[in-house]
């Protein structure tokens, strides 16, 4: 009879909480040259093992086909060859942005001559606690490395040998440069207790990133004694103002529910001015020519019904819905005014879309709209970290503290006060 040798969890994420804050105390004292150079050889070592990575991908589609494993989580779990190129691209353009630390910001001079400024500084050590997505792997890992940050990666148990293959591709990069391989760690086990030994290491860990469902969130958020980044769900809207021409419309309209449903920037409600529901039956049949399903308000319904298209009656619970899926909620407001009304009672401050020909429309939308992301003219699915020049994203957060929207190597900065004096004394 045999035994195992392994260690309990709670001593693998006891050393490897010490090991990222060992790791996270010299990666703030690492240059801006010695980061980019490791995120090149990350991504070198990432397009050199995408036939391992790719392999390793087969595994988990087959397991998650044993398991039923469906929809939008099957399609964020898969990674080809081109998925994988990808992935070394995004390193690369995270790699040569510009270094988000050090150097004097917002100085000024004070009455007695201190000169008072602030200086960016890396958040420490994160723990990123993801679903499906086996591309977090290698963008968490870079972002936190460009902003001078250690990580602790948990991935999900479906993407598990993905997770490994690419978390020992980035090892392999790591160990070729000057940065410590234990800034970049996988939590090597799927035993869920994990996730809640690495909650309570808040003298280890600085921040927590949860990546996935609305059901994970909650659940980190929860239990967690380390302060925890918030993306609940994504309600997105797309408002069609009287002035909208149509088939601006209906392209933004149709990309930003069809495109890729199974996202979180993707539309869930299309609202209508009054004036602008004369467009209605247009884009709905567009939209459902495309197999959307439509829930509409009686107004939606008595229109659309009126072209020969079919839609089901949308209820309460409907305009808060994060379908995920091709089903879309649609809605004939009055105005604007009540579009935005709309939307701060639905919404859950991700990203909401006008299409307009009128400026002061769109100003006032801006203005009025709270949530992370404002899109004038474009489709929601432009709410993503590289569509909107960070390279990669680690999350879009949807509290407001301490980032808001799609966070890049930037938001997992803080910044410290630097005073510089001459010989003062306070009085």
């Amino acid at each position: 009879m045999t035994t195992s040798t392994q260690p309990p969890v709670a001593e693998v994420i006891d050393e490897m909480a010490l090991e990222a804050r060992a790791a996270g105390l010299q990666m703030a004292r690492s240059s801006a040259s010695e980061r980019t150079a490791a995120l090149h050889a990350i991504a070198d070592v990432i397009e050199a093992e995408s036939s391992v990575i790719v392999s390793a991908n087969a595994i988990d589609l087959y397991n998650a086909d044993q398991n039923g494993i469906t929809g939008a989580m099957r399609n964020r779990l898969e990674l080809d060859a081109s998925g994988v190129a990808k992935l070394a691209v995004a390193v690369r353009e995270v790699a040569d942005q510009p270094d988000p630390l050090g150097g004097l910001e917002d100085e000024v001079v004070r009455p007695n001559g201190l000169r008072v400024a602030r200086m960016r500084i890396p958040l420490g050590v994160i723990a990123m606690i993801y679903e499906s997505r086996p591309n977090v792997t290698a963008d968490a890992a870079a972002l936190c490395l460009k902003a001078g940050n250690a990580v602790i990666l948990r991935g999900g148990s479906e993407a598990i040998h993905t997770n490994r293959a690419i978390a020992g591709a980035v090892a392999m990069g790591l160990s070729t440069s000057a940065l410590p391989q234990q800034a970049v760690q996988l939590i090597p086990v799927t035993d869920r207790g994990a996730i809640d030994v690495l909650l309570t290491k808040e003298d280890e860990v600085d921040l927590v990133i949860p990546r996935g469902g609305e059901g994970l969130i909650r659940a980190v958020t929860s239990r967690s004694r380390i302060p925890v980044l918030q993306h609940y769900k994504g309600v997105c809207h797309v408002y069609i103002d009287e002035s909208a021409p149509l088939d601006r419309a209906s392209d933004i309209a149709h990309n930003a529910k069809v495109q890729r449903p199974g996202v979180c920037n993707a539309a869930e409600t299309l609202l209508f001015h009054s004036a602008a529901a004369v467009h209605l039956p247009k884009i709905a049949a567009r939209l459902v020519a495309d197999g959307v399903e439509l829930r509409g308000c009686p107004r939606t319904v008595s229109i659309v019904e009126g072209a020969g298209i079919s839609a089901e009656p949308a209820t309460d619970e409907d305009w808060s819905e994060e379908y995920l899926d091709l089903i879309l909620s649609v809605r004939v407001v009055d105005d604007l005014e009540q579009a935005v009304d709309h939307i701060a009672r639905y919404g859950s401050g991700h990203t909401e879309a006008i299409v307009t020909d009128d400026p002061a429309a769109a100003e006032i939308f801006v203005g009025a709209i709270q949530s992370s992301t404002v899109v004038v003219n474009a489709s929601t699915r432009f709410a993503d970290g590289g569509e909107l020049g960070l390279g990669a994203e680690i999350g879009i957060s949807t509290s407001k503290l301490h980032a808001y929207g799609p966070m890049g190597a930037n938001e997992l900065t803080t910044r410290k006060f630097v005073v510089l004096g001459e010989g003062q004394v306070r009085s």
